[in-house]
């Protein structure tokens, strides 16, 4: 069974409270876009847990380490009788980018293992499964735009239609460590919504909209500053970078693509 587990973006993303867990408490709106890895699962009769192939992007570190690995165990310590598999992911959204991939191939590894053997595991439980692979995997399995708040896993849907528009998205190949990024920020309670914020026009998106990690990462690295910059200085109604970092991306009106000359080792994709 195959599925193609996308990426998103944030519009905006505050940083509102430290919690005791060690977490943070986060307000941000999560929106899907089709920049998408490639998953596929079968039944390994063979064999006695996970066989993991790769292709595509490197993923360096411990394969135990591994999301979508880590999926299948959690299911596997509740039913056991789940069975052997070979899994193989074709990596293709960049790592480290605020794009949420890994939470993304998590989420879509949970859904085909619980579709593919008719598991019958409850929405709920699904929920449960993913906020243990990251806190942002939660929306991957709802896969609408959302209002996120909490860790990012208190998701309500909203009414967001970005069709009428073209979203590039930059990544410069700049690795940001989650930890770090949250490290810099003092948490503050915003006056605004951003559900309220979202939904005004588009064109007042910038001067109202903000993402809290950007002024400790641009800070640290002047070259997604200036992505966002030149993203703005062409054309773009909104630019901002998503999650904490490294990717940028810029909203057009789809009649506008701009002729952008970044450099040739950036990933960069049009959805």
């Amino acid at each position: 069974m195959l599925a193609f587990p996308n990426c998103k973006i944030n519009i905006g993303l505050h940083i509102t409270g430290k919690r005791a867990d060690g977490f943070h408490n986060i307000e941000t709106i999560f929106v899907p876009v089709a920049w998408k890895d490639a998953l596929e699962i079968i039944e390994d009769h063979s064999g006695t847990g996970v066989l993991y192939t790769q292709s595509g992007t490197n993923i360096p570190g411990d394969i135990d380490d591994n999301l979508c690995i880590k999926a299948y165990s959690l299911i596997k310590k509740d039913i056991p009788a789940l069975p052997a598999v070979k899994i193989h992911l074709h990596k293709a959204i960049p790592m480290g980018a605020g794009l949420g991939g890994g939470s993304s191939d998590a989420a879509f590894a949970l859904k085909l293992l619980n579709s593919k053997f008719d598991l019958q595991v409850p929405k709920e439980k699904l929920n449960s499964y993913a906020l243990q692979l990251g806190s942002d995997c939660p929306f991957f399995l709802l896969n609408k735009p959302s209002y996120a708040t909490g860790r990012g896993e208190l998701l309500e849907e909203i009414t967001l239609d970005l069709s009428s528009y073209k979203i590039l998205l930059i990544n410069p190949g700049i690795h940001i460590n989650t930890g770090w990024a949250f490290s810099k920020i003092i948490p503050v309670e915003k006056n605004n919504n951003l559900k309220d914020l979202v939904a005004a026009p588009i064109e007042t998106w910038q001067q109202h909209i903000n993402n809290d990690f950007e002024k400790p990462v641009f800070h640290t690295k002047p070259e997604i500053a200036n992505i966002k910059a030149t993203l703005l200085a062409n054309g773009a109604l909104y630019a901002a970078m998503s999650g904490s970092g490294s990717t940028v991306f810029g909203i057009f009106k789809k009649n506008h693509q701009p002729p952008l000359n970044f450099p040739a080792h950036y990933f960069y994709k049009w959805v």
